[in-house]
Protein backbone atom coordinates (compact mmCIF):
# COMPACT_ATOMS: atom_id res chain seq x y z
CA UNK A 1 0.00 0.00 0.00
CA UNK A 2 2.40 2.34 0.74
CA UNK A 3 4.68 1.98 -2.44
CA UNK A 4 1.31 2.63 -4.44
CA UNK A 5 0.66 5.61 -2.31
CA UNK A 6 4.56 6.53 -3.16
CA UNK A 7 4.19 5.86 -7.03
CA UNK A 8 0.75 7.99 -6.97
CA UNK A 9 2.59 11.04 -5.61
CA UNK A 10 5.38 10.59 -7.52
CA UNK A 11 2.70 10.64 -10.54
CA UNK A 12 1.20 13.67 -9.00
CA UNK A 13 4.39 15.70 -9.39
CA UNK A 14 5.45 14.49 -12.51
CA UNK A 15 1.80 15.69 -14.05
CA UNK A 16 1.84 18.89 -12.08
CA UNK A 17 5.30 19.76 -12.93
CA UNK A 18 4.68 18.72 -16.89
CA UNK A 19 1.29 20.78 -16.55
CA UNK A 20 2.99 23.76 -14.58
CA UNK A 21 5.88 23.17 -17.71
CA UNK A 22 3.16 23.28 -20.61
CA UNK A 23 2.07 26.76 -18.72
CA UNK A 24 5.23 28.06 -18.93
CA UNK A 25 5.48 27.46 -22.33
CA UNK A 26 2.18 28.38 -23.80
CA UNK A 27 3.28 31.97 -21.54
CA UNK A 28 6.41 32.60 -23.41
CA UNK A 29 5.94 31.14 -26.85
CA UNK A 30 2.41 32.80 -27.70
CA UNK A 31 2.21 35.61 -29.90
CA UNK A 32 1.22 38.86 -27.81
CA UNK A 33 -1.18 41.78 -28.62
CA UNK A 34 0.23 44.91 -30.07
CA UNK A 35 1.47 47.35 -27.73
CA UNK A 36 0.05 50.89 -26.88
CA UNK A 37 2.89 53.21 -28.28
CA UNK A 38 3.38 57.11 -28.62
CA UNK A 39 3.61 58.09 -31.90
CA UNK A 40 4.74 61.89 -31.32
CA UNK A 41 7.86 61.66 -28.49
CA UNK A 42 9.61 64.64 -28.93
CA UNK A 43 12.80 63.89 -29.22
CA UNK A 44 14.90 67.54 -29.59
CA UNK A 45 17.00 69.80 -27.77
CA UNK A 46 15.22 71.27 -24.44
CA UNK A 47 11.81 70.88 -23.00
CA UNK A 48 8.46 69.75 -25.09
CA UNK A 49 6.21 72.43 -24.05
CA UNK A 50 8.51 75.01 -25.48
CA UNK A 51 9.30 73.40 -29.36
CA UNK A 52 7.05 74.95 -31.87
CA UNK A 53 7.03 72.44 -35.00
CA UNK A 54 8.34 73.24 -38.41
CA UNK A 55 6.54 71.32 -41.00
CA UNK A 56 8.52 72.70 -43.92
CA UNK A 57 10.68 70.66 -46.39
CA UNK A 58 14.42 71.86 -46.84
CA UNK A 59 16.47 71.42 -49.74
CA UNK A 60 19.77 70.22 -48.67
CA UNK A 61 23.78 70.05 -50.45
CA UNK A 62 26.71 68.64 -49.35
CA UNK A 63 29.06 71.46 -49.19
CA UNK A 64 32.36 70.75 -47.06
CA UNK A 65 34.56 73.73 -46.32
CA UNK A 66 37.48 73.07 -47.97
CA UNK A 67 39.21 73.99 -44.23
CA UNK A 68 37.67 70.94 -42.99
CA UNK A 69 39.05 68.95 -45.96
CA UNK A 70 42.72 70.19 -45.19
CA UNK A 71 42.27 69.28 -41.42
CA UNK A 72 41.78 65.77 -42.32
CA UNK A 73 44.40 66.18 -44.64
CA UNK A 74 46.96 67.01 -41.73
CA UNK A 75 45.40 64.42 -39.32
CA UNK A 76 46.07 61.57 -41.99
CA UNK A 77 49.69 63.02 -42.43
CA UNK A 78 50.59 62.65 -38.72
CA UNK A 79 53.07 59.39 -37.88
CA UNK A 80 51.80 56.52 -37.36
CA UNK A 81 52.06 54.51 -34.80
CA UNK A 82 50.76 51.31 -35.23
CA UNK A 83 51.66 47.98 -34.29
CA UNK A 84 52.98 45.45 -36.46
CA UNK A 85 50.60 42.67 -37.33
CA UNK A 86 51.95 38.81 -35.29
CA UNK A 87 54.09 36.57 -38.22
CA UNK A 88 51.89 35.10 -40.30
CA UNK A 89 48.31 37.13 -39.48
CA UNK A 90 46.61 38.59 -41.84
CA UNK A 91 42.89 39.64 -40.40
CA UNK A 92 42.59 37.23 -37.75
CA UNK A 93 43.48 39.70 -35.37
CA UNK A 94 41.47 42.55 -36.51
CA UNK A 95 42.21 44.68 -39.11
CA UNK A 96 45.96 44.33 -40.48
CA UNK A 97 48.15 47.80 -39.47
CA UNK A 98 49.85 47.09 -42.69
CA UNK A 99 46.54 47.56 -45.32
CA UNK A 100 45.40 50.44 -42.50
CA UNK A 101 48.64 52.39 -43.42
CA UNK A 102 47.92 51.41 -46.83
CA UNK A 103 44.46 52.55 -46.51
CA UNK A 104 45.52 56.03 -44.59
CA UNK A 105 47.83 56.77 -47.92
CA UNK A 106 45.70 56.18 -50.47
CA UNK A 107 42.61 58.08 -48.34
CA UNK A 108 45.49 61.05 -47.81
CA UNK A 109 46.77 61.46 -51.09
CA UNK A 110 44.10 60.05 -53.70
CA UNK A 111 40.76 60.36 -51.98
CA UNK A 112 40.58 63.82 -51.28
CA UNK A 113 42.48 65.22 -53.87
CA UNK A 114 39.89 64.26 -55.67
CA UNK A 115 37.14 65.12 -52.58
CA UNK A 116 35.18 67.56 -55.47
CA UNK A 117 34.17 64.59 -57.42
CA UNK A 118 32.93 62.67 -54.44
CA UNK A 119 31.20 65.31 -53.37
CA UNK A 120 29.56 65.87 -56.59
CA UNK A 121 28.22 62.39 -56.58
CA UNK A 122 26.59 62.32 -53.03
CA UNK A 123 24.80 65.64 -54.38
CA UNK A 124 24.06 63.84 -57.55
CA UNK A 125 20.66 62.56 -55.50
CA UNK A 126 17.90 64.75 -54.24
CA UNK A 127 18.15 65.74 -50.80
CA UNK A 128 16.66 67.60 -48.09
CA UNK A 129 15.76 67.86 -44.43
CA UNK A 130 12.21 67.91 -42.07
CA UNK A 131 11.98 68.28 -38.84
CA UNK A 132 9.92 65.17 -36.88
CA UNK A 133 9.66 65.27 -33.23
CA UNK A 134 11.60 67.64 -33.20
CA UNK A 135 15.08 65.97 -35.14
CA UNK A 136 16.13 67.30 -38.27
CA UNK A 137 15.63 64.38 -40.60
CA UNK A 138 18.35 63.88 -43.57
CA UNK A 139 16.99 62.10 -46.76
CA UNK A 140 17.61 61.49 -50.12
CA UNK A 141 14.55 61.70 -52.18
CA UNK A 142 14.32 60.67 -56.12
CA UNK A 143 11.20 60.64 -57.57
CA UNK A 144 10.14 59.16 -61.26
CA UNK A 145 9.75 60.69 -64.17
CA UNK A 146 6.09 61.40 -66.52
CA UNK A 147 7.60 58.68 -68.54
CA UNK A 148 7.95 56.22 -65.69
CA UNK A 149 4.60 56.91 -64.27
CA UNK A 150 2.92 56.32 -68.09
CA UNK A 151 4.60 52.92 -67.94
CA UNK A 152 5.14 51.25 -64.81
CA UNK A 153 3.02 50.80 -61.13
CA UNK A 154 4.54 53.51 -59.25
CA UNK A 155 5.12 52.93 -55.45
CA UNK A 156 6.39 54.99 -52.93
CA UNK A 157 9.58 53.05 -50.83
CA UNK A 158 11.28 53.56 -47.30
CA UNK A 159 15.23 52.47 -47.62
CA UNK A 160 16.78 52.07 -44.39
CA UNK A 161 20.12 51.22 -43.87
CA UNK A 162 22.16 50.23 -40.80
CA UNK A 163 25.82 50.17 -38.92
CA UNK A 164 28.06 50.78 -40.02
CA UNK A 165 26.37 51.95 -43.25
CA UNK A 166 24.43 54.95 -44.68
CA UNK A 167 22.90 56.03 -47.20
CA UNK A 168 25.65 56.01 -49.25
CA UNK A 169 25.17 52.24 -49.60
CA UNK A 170 22.16 52.71 -51.43
CA UNK A 171 23.57 54.62 -54.34
CA UNK A 172 23.78 51.87 -57.19
CA UNK A 173 20.68 50.63 -55.71
CA UNK A 174 18.40 53.48 -56.16
CA UNK A 175 18.61 54.31 -60.23
CA UNK A 176 17.39 50.71 -60.25
CA UNK A 177 14.58 51.18 -58.57
CA UNK A 178 13.19 54.93 -60.75
CA UNK A 179 14.66 54.71 -63.61
CA UNK A 180 12.75 53.68 -66.88
CA UNK A 181 15.29 51.16 -68.36
CA UNK A 182 14.49 48.95 -65.14
CA UNK A 183 13.16 45.97 -66.91
CA UNK A 184 10.24 45.15 -64.43
CA UNK A 185 6.34 46.45 -64.21
CA UNK A 186 7.57 48.49 -61.28
CA UNK A 187 9.19 51.68 -60.21
CA UNK A 188 9.65 52.97 -56.96
CA UNK A 189 9.23 56.82 -55.57
CA UNK A 190 12.05 56.64 -52.71
CA UNK A 191 12.74 58.03 -49.58
CA UNK A 192 16.19 56.90 -48.41
CA UNK A 193 16.71 58.88 -44.32
CA UNK A 194 19.72 58.80 -42.54
CA UNK A 195 18.83 57.42 -39.39
CA UNK A 196 18.75 59.37 -36.41
CA UNK A 197 21.52 60.15 -35.00
CA UNK A 198 23.33 58.78 -38.27
CA UNK A 199 24.53 60.67 -41.34
CA UNK A 200 23.26 63.93 -41.50
CA UNK A 201 19.89 63.13 -39.07
CA UNK A 202 19.60 64.65 -35.73
CA UNK A 203 20.46 62.52 -32.62
CA UNK A 204 18.04 61.86 -30.04
CA UNK A 205 19.25 64.71 -27.09
CA UNK A 206 18.03 61.91 -24.14
CA UNK A 207 17.94 58.31 -24.04
CA UNK A 208 15.46 55.82 -24.86
CA UNK A 209 15.65 56.31 -28.07
CA UNK A 210 15.39 52.72 -29.81
CA UNK A 211 13.87 51.01 -33.21
CA UNK A 212 10.50 51.22 -31.76
CA UNK A 213 10.74 55.43 -31.93
CA UNK A 214 13.27 55.24 -34.95
CA UNK A 215 10.48 53.16 -37.12
CA UNK A 216 8.22 55.90 -35.83
CA UNK A 217 9.95 58.67 -37.03
CA UNK A 218 10.60 57.22 -40.06
CA UNK A 219 6.82 56.66 -40.40
CA UNK A 220 6.17 60.40 -39.65
CA UNK A 221 8.92 60.69 -42.62
CA UNK A 222 6.79 59.35 -44.81
CA UNK A 223 3.55 60.47 -43.58
CA UNK A 224 4.93 64.11 -44.05
CA UNK A 225 5.70 63.26 -47.70
CA UNK A 226 2.18 62.08 -48.07
CA UNK A 227 3.01 58.89 -47.96
CA UNK A 228 -0.39 56.96 -46.05
CA UNK A 229 0.85 53.71 -47.50
CA UNK A 230 4.72 52.63 -48.59
CA UNK A 231 6.59 49.26 -49.20
CA UNK A 232 9.81 49.24 -46.98
CA UNK A 233 13.25 47.45 -47.70
CA UNK A 234 15.81 46.94 -45.12
CA UNK A 235 19.06 45.12 -44.36
CA UNK A 236 21.14 45.75 -40.47
CA UNK A 237 19.32 47.76 -38.23
CA UNK A 238 17.17 48.47 -41.44
CA UNK A 239 15.55 45.03 -41.05
CA UNK A 240 14.67 46.03 -37.44
CA UNK A 241 13.46 48.72 -37.82
CA UNK A 242 11.37 47.99 -40.61
CA UNK A 243 9.82 44.93 -38.92
CA UNK A 244 8.77 47.53 -35.79
CA UNK A 245 7.16 49.92 -38.18
CA UNK A 246 5.24 46.94 -40.00
CA UNK A 247 4.83 45.72 -36.28
CA UNK A 248 3.63 48.65 -35.02
CA UNK A 249 2.04 50.58 -37.84
CA UNK A 250 0.72 48.15 -40.17
CA UNK A 251 -1.91 50.36 -42.15
CA UNK A 252 1.01 52.20 -43.58
CA UNK A 253 3.12 49.71 -44.77
CA UNK A 254 2.11 47.71 -48.37
CA UNK A 255 4.77 45.03 -47.73
CA UNK A 256 8.19 44.47 -46.29
CA UNK A 257 10.92 42.90 -47.64
CA UNK A 258 14.25 42.29 -45.35
CA UNK A 259 17.83 40.87 -46.73
CA UNK A 260 18.61 40.11 -42.85
CA UNK A 261 15.37 38.10 -41.58
CA UNK A 262 16.21 37.40 -38.13
CA UNK A 263 13.63 36.36 -34.97
CA UNK A 264 14.57 36.05 -31.71
CA UNK A 265 11.55 35.20 -29.69
CA UNK A 266 11.81 32.66 -27.05
CA UNK A 267 9.96 29.93 -29.87
CA UNK A 268 11.94 30.92 -32.52
CA UNK A 269 15.13 30.20 -30.40
CA UNK A 270 13.62 26.85 -29.67
CA UNK A 271 12.47 25.88 -32.96
CA UNK A 272 15.91 26.75 -34.20
CA UNK A 273 17.50 24.31 -31.73
CA UNK A 274 15.01 21.44 -32.77
CA UNK A 275 15.64 22.05 -36.53
CA UNK A 276 19.35 21.12 -35.80
CA UNK A 277 18.63 17.41 -35.38
CA UNK A 278 15.96 17.62 -38.62
CA UNK A 279 17.28 20.80 -41.00
CA UNK A 280 16.09 19.51 -44.16
CA UNK A 281 12.92 18.80 -43.00
CA UNK A 282 12.38 22.43 -42.62
CA UNK A 283 14.23 23.93 -46.10
CA UNK A 284 12.89 23.77 -49.29
CA UNK A 285 16.35 22.88 -50.29
CA UNK A 286 18.99 20.40 -49.07
CA UNK A 287 21.77 22.77 -50.63
CA UNK A 288 20.03 25.87 -48.16
CA UNK A 289 21.38 23.68 -44.43
CA UNK A 290 24.49 25.91 -44.21
CA UNK A 291 22.48 29.57 -44.05
CA UNK A 292 21.31 28.09 -40.98
CA UNK A 293 22.75 24.98 -39.60
CA UNK A 294 24.42 23.64 -36.75
CA UNK A 295 23.11 26.62 -35.16
CA UNK A 296 25.14 25.74 -32.51
CA UNK A 297 27.95 27.14 -34.55
CA UNK A 298 26.23 30.11 -36.12
CA UNK A 299 26.12 30.91 -31.98
CA UNK A 300 29.67 30.48 -31.96
CA UNK A 301 30.16 32.43 -35.22
CA UNK A 302 28.26 35.90 -34.01
CA UNK A 303 29.82 35.44 -30.57
CA UNK A 304 33.13 35.59 -31.86
CA UNK A 305 31.79 38.61 -34.70
CA UNK A 306 29.94 40.32 -32.00
CA UNK A 307 32.61 42.09 -29.82
CA UNK A 308 31.42 45.68 -31.34
CA UNK A 309 28.36 44.72 -30.35
CA UNK A 310 28.49 44.31 -26.22
CA UNK A 311 30.98 47.82 -26.72
CA UNK A 312 28.47 49.91 -28.34
CA UNK A 313 25.45 48.29 -25.88
CA UNK A 314 27.32 48.92 -22.94
CA UNK A 315 29.42 52.29 -22.93
CA UNK A 316 29.05 53.21 -26.31
CA UNK A 317 30.66 56.94 -25.49
CA UNK A 318 33.89 55.49 -24.64
CA UNK A 319 34.13 53.59 -28.24
CA UNK A 320 32.51 56.88 -29.18
CA UNK A 321 35.34 59.20 -28.14
CA UNK A 322 38.20 57.03 -29.36
CA UNK A 323 36.32 57.29 -32.92
CA UNK A 324 35.47 60.60 -32.83
CA UNK A 325 38.98 62.10 -31.88
CA UNK A 326 41.29 59.72 -34.43
CA UNK A 327 40.27 59.05 -38.45
CA UNK A 328 42.57 56.66 -38.16
CA UNK A 329 41.07 54.79 -35.22
CA UNK A 330 37.87 55.44 -36.90
CA UNK A 331 39.22 54.12 -40.34
CA UNK A 332 40.34 50.57 -38.48
CA UNK A 333 36.86 50.23 -37.18
CA UNK A 334 34.29 50.49 -39.47
CA UNK A 335 36.88 49.03 -42.27
CA UNK A 336 37.36 45.82 -40.22
CA UNK A 337 33.43 45.62 -40.32
CA UNK A 338 33.52 45.58 -44.18
CA UNK A 339 36.70 43.43 -44.49
CA UNK A 340 34.31 40.74 -42.38
CA UNK A 341 31.76 41.20 -44.45
CA UNK A 342 33.06 39.87 -47.42
CA UNK A 343 33.18 36.19 -48.04
CA UNK A 344 34.88 33.60 -45.96
CA UNK A 345 37.27 32.92 -48.39
CA UNK A 346 37.81 36.36 -48.67
CA UNK A 347 38.51 37.79 -45.46
CA UNK A 348 41.98 37.21 -44.77
CA UNK A 349 42.56 38.79 -48.17
CA UNK A 350 44.55 41.97 -48.72
CA UNK A 351 42.38 43.12 -51.25
CA UNK A 352 38.49 41.92 -50.06
CA UNK A 353 37.70 45.14 -49.69
CA UNK A 354 38.70 46.65 -53.08
CA UNK A 355 37.50 43.24 -54.98
CA UNK A 356 34.20 43.25 -53.20
CA UNK A 357 32.76 46.88 -52.75
CA UNK A 358 35.38 49.47 -54.33
CA UNK A 359 37.70 51.57 -52.53
CA UNK A 360 35.94 54.88 -53.54
CA UNK A 361 32.50 53.56 -51.80
CA UNK A 362 33.93 52.50 -48.26
CA UNK A 363 35.73 55.42 -48.11
CA UNK A 364 32.76 57.94 -49.49
CA UNK A 365 30.80 55.48 -46.04
CA UNK A 366 33.76 56.24 -44.10
CA UNK A 367 33.79 60.31 -44.89
CA UNK A 368 29.87 59.95 -43.63
CA UNK A 369 30.82 59.31 -39.96
CA UNK A 370 34.20 61.40 -40.06
CA UNK A 371 32.08 64.98 -41.87
CA UNK A 372 28.81 64.26 -39.32
CA UNK A 373 30.95 63.32 -36.45
CA UNK A 374 28.30 60.66 -35.76
CA UNK A 375 30.57 57.71 -34.15
CA UNK A 376 29.25 57.82 -30.97
CA UNK A 377 25.34 58.80 -31.70
CA UNK A 378 25.38 55.54 -34.11
CA UNK A 379 26.52 53.62 -31.14
CA UNK A 380 24.40 54.79 -29.17
CA UNK A 381 21.87 53.15 -30.69
CA UNK A 382 23.01 49.46 -29.89
CA UNK A 383 22.51 50.04 -26.17
CA UNK A 384 19.58 51.92 -26.49
CA UNK A 385 17.81 48.29 -28.17
CA UNK A 386 19.04 46.31 -25.35
CA UNK A 387 17.54 48.15 -22.62
CA UNK A 388 14.37 46.85 -20.53
CA UNK A 389 12.27 49.75 -22.06
CA UNK A 390 12.77 47.97 -25.68
CA UNK A 391 12.85 44.73 -24.47
CA UNK A 392 9.40 45.00 -22.58
CA UNK A 393 8.19 45.68 -25.96
CA UNK A 394 8.89 42.21 -26.80
CA UNK A 395 7.69 43.16 -30.45
CA UNK A 396 9.15 40.02 -32.20
CA UNK A 397 6.33 38.22 -30.05
CA UNK A 398 3.72 40.39 -31.56
CA UNK A 399 2.62 39.29 -34.98
CA UNK A 400 2.02 41.32 -37.98
CA UNK A 401 -0.39 40.82 -40.59
CA UNK A 402 1.97 42.89 -43.48
CA UNK A 403 3.14 40.63 -46.30
CA UNK A 404 6.39 39.92 -45.66
CA UNK A 405 9.38 39.02 -48.07
CA UNK A 406 12.87 37.67 -47.18
CA UNK A 407 15.93 37.48 -49.35
CA UNK A 408 18.97 35.25 -47.79
CA UNK A 409 22.63 36.33 -48.71
CA UNK A 410 25.11 32.89 -48.08
CA UNK A 411 27.34 35.28 -46.37
CA UNK A 412 25.23 37.60 -43.69
CA UNK A 413 24.19 36.61 -40.67
CA UNK A 414 22.20 33.75 -39.76
CA UNK A 415 18.78 34.22 -40.52
CA UNK A 416 15.97 32.44 -39.35
CA UNK A 417 13.95 29.72 -41.50
CA UNK A 418 10.28 30.49 -42.94
CA UNK A 419 9.17 27.90 -40.45
CA UNK A 420 10.06 30.72 -37.97
CA UNK A 421 9.28 33.86 -39.57
CA UNK A 422 6.16 32.88 -39.96
CA UNK A 423 5.12 32.87 -36.35
CA UNK A 424 6.05 37.16 -36.17
CA UNK A 425 4.91 37.33 -40.28
CA UNK A 426 1.77 34.86 -40.80
CA UNK A 427 1.96 36.46 -44.14
CA UNK A 428 5.17 35.97 -45.69
CA UNK A 429 4.63 35.96 -48.99
CA UNK A 430 7.93 35.82 -50.72
CA UNK A 431 11.24 33.70 -49.81
CA UNK A 432 14.70 33.76 -51.36
CA UNK A 433 18.01 32.02 -50.98
CA UNK A 434 20.83 33.13 -52.60
CA UNK A 435 24.51 31.29 -52.40
CA UNK A 436 26.72 34.47 -52.26
CA UNK A 437 26.76 38.01 -51.19
CA UNK A 438 26.66 38.69 -47.69
CA UNK A 439 25.94 42.09 -45.38
CA UNK A 440 25.67 45.24 -47.57
CA UNK A 441 23.49 43.62 -50.26
CA UNK A 442 22.71 47.19 -51.92
CA UNK A 443 26.14 47.90 -51.82
CA UNK A 444 27.85 44.79 -52.53
CA UNK A 445 24.89 43.12 -55.22
CA UNK A 446 22.44 45.58 -56.03
CA UNK A 447 20.64 44.02 -59.07
CA UNK A 448 20.18 40.62 -57.25
CA UNK A 449 18.95 42.85 -54.53
CA UNK A 450 16.81 44.76 -57.09
CA UNK A 451 15.50 41.45 -58.54
CA UNK A 452 14.45 39.89 -55.53
CA UNK A 453 12.51 42.72 -54.04
CA UNK A 454 10.62 43.62 -57.56
CA UNK A 455 9.69 39.95 -57.12
CA UNK A 456 8.36 40.51 -53.57
CA UNK A 457 6.54 43.71 -55.33
CA UNK A 458 5.18 41.79 -57.97
CA UNK A 459 3.41 39.63 -55.44
CA UNK A 460 1.84 42.52 -53.58
CA UNK A 461 -1.26 44.26 -54.21
CA UNK A 462 -1.31 48.45 -53.95
CA UNK A 463 -3.51 47.72 -50.73
CA UNK A 464 -0.97 44.96 -49.29
CA UNK A 465 -3.31 42.22 -50.44
CA UNK A 466 -1.68 38.76 -51.92
CA UNK A 467 -1.91 38.63 -55.48
CA UNK A 468 -3.10 34.81 -56.22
Amino acid sequence: MKCLIVFGLIVALFGAFVGYGYVVFTDLTKPLPKPEFKDDTYWGPGDAKDFVPDEKIYEFKLQVPQSEIDDLRKELNRTLRLTDPLDGIAFEYGFNTYALAQFVDYWRDKYLTKWDERQELFNSFKQYKTEIQGLNIHYIHEKVSEEVKETKHVYPLLLLHGWPGSVREFFDFIPMLTKHSNITDYAFEVVAPSLVGYGWSDAATRPGFNAAEMATVMRNLMLRLGHKKFFIQGGDWGSIIGSNLATLYPENVIGYHSNMCVLHSPLAILKGIYGSFYPEKYLPNRFFVDHHFPVWDKWLELLQESGYFHIQATKPDTIGAALTSSPVGLASYILEKFQTCTNPGLQQDFGAIVTVFGLETVLDNLMVYYLTNSATTAARFYLENVSKAYRDLQLDRVQSPVPMGCARFRFDLPSVTDWQLRDKFPNLTHSMYFQQGSHFAALEMPAMLFNDFTAFVAKIGLHGEVRK
